[in-house]
């Protein structure tokens, strides 16, 4: 098969930092997107870093969809090039694209036609509820790029070269770090200026990507970005990819409800700290990710090539890997808050609230990154839905959770708690509930059957 790495021969360890480094690399140019945006829009104000951080809940839900066709290439076509079946590498391939961007023209007509009323959700002052409802329209409108980006982004995974999305996304950040200042203070825009900034790099992104697979390689032998859905195909991309993107995008429902309940407890200042928390926390988020989609990948070929055992050496590995970052951030978080939210949010005020969050934050570090591992080998052996079940279920409960920490008088603190207890408990049962099945499904790989 052309353009692709076999990942069921060799080194596992060299395997999975080769690969892992570059899908991590390119979730961090991901958030940097983000974090730029933030760190310029903070020097307008707090209350600027509010109406973006109430939009940024919003294109993380965006994310999430998008993490259908991700997921959905990694494992499919991850899995066909495993036993060798070029064709159906290639249909998935097809297939995932044209989801994506059908997926993507719905979600972003909505967001565009509804983007008044769903800001004002947050019940904000008036003159930062229209600052956010502009944003929030022009980023809209660059959405196909996103999830079409992120779709080309999961078949390269797929295929083991994780450096391609890297360099390319890479060149992406670039050009909207030298775009932000440029729009947001030499051209007067503002908020606006970071969104238009934002909106021309993604186009920029999903174009070298185009340019690369039509012109420079021959991944999978080539393949139609476009094709006529088959049920077969479709059926299997959605079993999928559906439950890990219906579970970020609840996620990100939840985080909506915890969002308006730290603006009712704190104000702007409330809402600032918890969207600009969460982006700083996307940091261990998006390392941990890095080696789980690696793991998934890896998983995937081996998995269906039946070579058990690199399966179980690779999710050690992987374990030891994470376990060691996560410790780390948990120490940066909850001795060094305040120096790390003032990077990006230099008002006094904000920086406080800001560095206990991160205080409060930083215990659940570690059994966050345990989560998104125990993940990865989930998706690998193409069983999405435990994972979401968990995810679900311990991420609604951080409403009630929340309301009876408020009411118990911890003001906003409690709410920051509520994530922090559900983080633990969604690590440590996602891991115990694998070790327990782990014999069964193990034994004899799905996709090896008849």
């Amino acid at each position: 098969m052309q353009g692709i790495k076999n990942l069921t021969q060799g080194p596992i360890n060299r395997q999975l930092f080769n690969l892992a480094m570059p899908i991590m690399a390119t979730s961090f140019i991901q958030m940097a997107y983000s974090l730029t945006d933030m760190a310029w829009v903070g020097r307008l104000g707090s209350e600027a870093v509010a109406a973006i951080g109430s939009v940024g809940i919003l294109t993380w839900m965006s994310g999430s969809i998008s993490l259908l066709n991700k997921v959905g290439a990694e494992v499919s076509v991850g899995q066909s090039i495993g036993v060798q079946n070029q064709e159906d590498a290639r249909n998935f391939a097809s297939h995932n694209i044209t989801i994506a961007l059908i997926i993507s023209l719905c979600w972003g007509g909505l967001l565009f036609i509804f983007a008044d009323p769903i800001i004002r959700i947050y019940e904000l002052e008036d003159h930062i509820t229209a600052n956010a409802v502009q944003y929030l329209r022009i980023v809209s409108t660059g959405l196909p790029f996103i999830f079409l980006s992120t779709s080309f982004t999961g078949i390269y995974n797929a295929a083991g070269r994780s450096k391609v999305p890297f360099f390319i996304s890479g060149a992406g950040l670039v050009l909207n770090i030298i775009l932000d200042p440029l729009f947001i203070f030499g051209f007067g825009l503002g908020t606006n200026g970071a969104a238009y900034a934002t909106w021309i790099s993604e186009a920029s992104v999903f174009l070298i990507f185009v340019y690369q697979l039509r012109h420079r390689d021959a991944l999978l032998g080539g393949f139609p970005f476009f094709t006529r859905l088959k049920k077969k195909y479709t059926y299997k991309i959605l079993k999928l990819g559906l439950p890990v993107a219906t579970l970020n995008t609840l996620f990100a429902f939840v985080n909506m409800f915890l969002c308006r309940t730290a603006s009712e407890q704190g104000g702007h200042i409330g809402l600032m700290t918890f969207t600009t928390g969460g982006q700083i926390e996307a940091i261990t988020w998006n390392t941990s990710q890095g080696f789980s989609t690696a793991l998934s990948a890896f998983i995937a070929q081996n998995y269906a090539a039946g070579r058990i055992e690199r399966v179980l050496r690779a999710w050690h590995t992987t374990l030891w890997m994470t376990g060691i970052f996560g410790t780390l951030c948990t120490l940066l978080f909850v001795f060094f808050g305040n120096e790390i939210f003032s990077i990006f949010v230099p008002e006094q005020a904000a920086y406080e609230a800001g560095g206990v969050f991160l205080r409060i934050d930083g215990y659940s570090q570690l059994f966050m990154m345990l989560e998104i591992t125990m993940q990865g080998v989930f998706y690998g052996i193409g069983r999405t839905i435990p994972p979401a079940v968990i995810s679900i279920v311990c991420n609604y409960m951080r409403i009630p959770l929340a309301i009876l920490f408020v009411r118990m008088g911890m003001g906003v603190e409690g709410i920051w708690w509520a994530v922090c207890v559900t983080t633990v408990a969604k690590g440590l049962i996602l891991l115990s509930w694998f070790v327990i099945i782990r014999k069964k499904c193990l034994s004899i790989p799905s996709a090896t059957k008849g």
